[in-house]
């Protein structure tokens, strides 16, 4: 850091001090100028008149009053004008004490707005001036009679630029934090995001695959005895539901890969396209599952395909866990008019009808994934005994704005 730059944040850091150093500078040119005869015979000449002694103690007043010049600058120009005022109209020779009235409405124009800096730079200028025209000992043409206008009118004039600097700084200075800001926000809600769809592709992936596991292999150590043909079957279907899911959850952890990592699975997302295929990895594990289609062959967006892909994956895994070893589920895919409505109906009788009441996040996660598309999504049990489960998808996406509830 410079000699400058340090001057500079020492200044900052002790404002009453500089204002006082000021205000003594601004003091000794009041008195040295006092002694100037700018109508000496042979031009300025020095020492040849003394100043009155009232014309000292107005420079002195003033000069005091400058350093509380930052803490109340409209008083300081109303005590620097008043002695101003009083010395040009009762002083002979004339000393400069409007110098002070100079530098405090110049602290007036920094700290306040422009019309309020106009409106008491003109009334300052004008009386002022007018004071020391018409009742001063001086002619009305005097030039220090148009001096006092000529300083006055620019120190208005330089306090306004300097204000508006440092408001245009200001505003620059804001507009970078608020850009920073946004920035940051918009990558924490990113990754919030993200995070949260690897959370549910990870839960949807583990709870089916493991819910089919769970039941093939109690199947398996039931009839592990008496029935082994049975056994093999069930322990076969085991390692296949095993398979699929190391396999869907290598390419959703291949998300996560950095740039440097070996080549992520570029297996496409599962869709309704593969309905009867998840449908029959239910069957297999003993669940009865019947599948109606009324959707017309309609051509859904990848993340809508994706989206009912998981809500019925994830309804048939609670009836699997929940509804009871006798249970019953239908699967239909309609579409009506802009959307295509999924439903899961089941008639369990399990005492445990609640998929979330171990605390689990299956609906909350199906909730938020139909939320995601600006779809609706109902659950609930249904009259009589069972469960249902029932999202609308709208066939046509649009991405949701940042400040959209989810």
């Amino acid at each position: 850091m410079s000699a400058f730059d340090r001057a500079r944040c020492q200044a900052k850091a002790h404002p009453c001090a500089l204002d006082a150093v000021l205000a003594a500078a601004v003091l000794v040119c009041m008195v040295a100028g006092s002694f100037v005869d700018p109508h000496g015979g042979h031009g300025v000449s020095w020492g040849i008149r003394t100043p009155d002694p009232l014309s000292l103690v107005l420079m002195a007043v003033g000069a005091a009053a400058l350093v509380f010049r930052r803490r109340a600058p409209m008083l300081v120009l109303a005590v620097t004008g008043t002695a101003s005022l009083v010395e040009s109209v009762t002083s002979d020779p004339r000393a400069p004490v409007a110098m002070c009235a100079v530098v405090a409405l110049f602290t007036v124009a920094v700290t306040t707005d422009r019309s309020t800096t106009w409106r008491v730079g003109l009334l300052t200028m004008t009386v002022l001036t007018g004071a020391a025209m018409l009742g001063g000992p001086l002619p009305w043409y005097a030039q220090e009679n148009l001096g006092i206008f000529a300083w006055t009118g620019m120190a208005a004039a330089a306090g306004d630029a300097v204000r508006s600097r440092k408001e245009f700084v200001h505003a620059i200075r804001e507009r970078a934090e608020r850009a920073e800001r946004t920035r940051e926000e918009e990558a924490r809600r990113r990754v919030a995001e993200e995070r949260l769809r690897i959370a549910r592709d990870l839960h949807d992936v583990v709870a089916h695959h493991i819910a089919l596991v769970n039941v093939q292999a109690g199947v398996a150590a039931h009839v592990m005895d008496k029935r082994p043909d049975q056994a093999k079957e069930a322990l076969a279907h085991v390692r296949e539901a095993s398979r699929s899911a190391l396999n869907e959850l290598r390419a959703t952890v291949g998300l996560l890969r950095q740039s440097g990592d070996p080549e992520a699975p570029t297996e496409p997302a599962p869709g309704l396209d593969r309905l009867e295929e998840l449908a029959g990895t239910f069957r297999n594990a003993g669940l009865h599952v019947e599948v109606a289609r009324a959707d017309n062959g309609t051509t859904l967006p990848a993340a809508v395909d994706l989206a009912a892909y998981r809500v019925i994956q994830e309804a048939l895994t609670n009836v699997q866990k929940h509804a009871g070893t006798e249970a019953k589920a239908e699967v239909s895919v309609v579409r009506v008019g802009p959307n295509v409505e999924v439903t899961v109906l089941d008639n369990g009788s399990g005492e445990d009808q609640d998929p979330d009441s171990g605390g689990g996040h299956g609906l909350l996660g199906m909730r938020e994934r139909v939320t995601a598309l600006r779809g609706t999504l109902t659950t609930g049990p249904r009259y009589g005994g069972g469960f249902r489960v029932h999202a609308i998808l709208p066939v046509k996406t649009r991405p949701r704005a940042s400040g959209d509830p989810a």
